[in-house]
């Protein structure tokens, strides 16, 4: 599990039938300093409910694929959940 900030929505007129209904977000990980690390990326958004400028918790790999409903499904990377505090 990593940290991560939601930056943008990402719309998609053609899906595989896994992945109907679920929505796409645009997350930049975070360290435990909440700064920036390594790339953008897209992610699945397994909560339905993450909006830009949110702090998230996300998960890569077949983890990311089982929050999703359909757990046969092509994601690597989800949201899995929304961080309400942090402290370090």
């Amino acid at each position: 599990m990593e940290l991560a900030k939601v930056i943008g929505n990402l719309i998609s007129t053609q899906k595989v039938s896994s992945l109907e209904g679920v929505k796409f977000m645009i997350v930049q990980p975070l360290n435990e300093n909440l700064e920036s690390v390594g790339e953008a990326a897209i992610a699945t958004d397994a909560t339905h409910q993450a909006g830009i400028g949110e702090l998230v918790f996300i998960e890569s790999g077949r983890e990311a694929a089982m929050a999703l409903p359909q757990v046969f499904n092509p994601s690597d990377l989800s949201i899995i959940g929304i961080v309400d505090d942090v402290y370090v």
